[in-house]
């Protein structure tokens, strides 16, 4: 949480800062699968920090999302890894934007 503690944030952008946390777990992870695949739960978890529970849940949403597909040797990037990064990060833009006209409000 960068330091601050559970009193010095909002309650009312706990869901938003929870959901970005998540978000920023599941790039980890698929910057590490990105640097040296393939990779399984146990290296992946070695690797960045996170329980193996957290990686599995990490993994799941990847996949979901087309970034990444198992292999018999672990997680692999797919070929839309490319096109689908560009469009999160068109997101996150938006998200930024977003965030820009509502910090202007206050």
């Amino acid at each position: 949480m960068n330091g601050e503690t559970k009193k010095d944030k909002c309650s009312l952008t706990n869901v938003i800062d929870t959901e970005l946390e998540i978000l920023r777990r599941h790039i980890h992870i698929l910057r590490i699968l990105e640097e040296d695949q393939p990779m399984g739960i146990i290296k992946l978890s070695e690797y960045s920090g996170y329980p193996q529970h957290m990686v599995r849940y990490s993994l799941r949403i990847l996949e979901q999302e087309g970034l990444i597909r198992p292999s018999s040797r672990g997680a692999v990037t797919t070929e839309n890894y490319s096109k689908i990064i560009k469009t999160l990060k068109m997101s996150l833009m938006d998200i930024s934007r977003a965030a820009d006209e509502l910090r202007s409000l206050i």
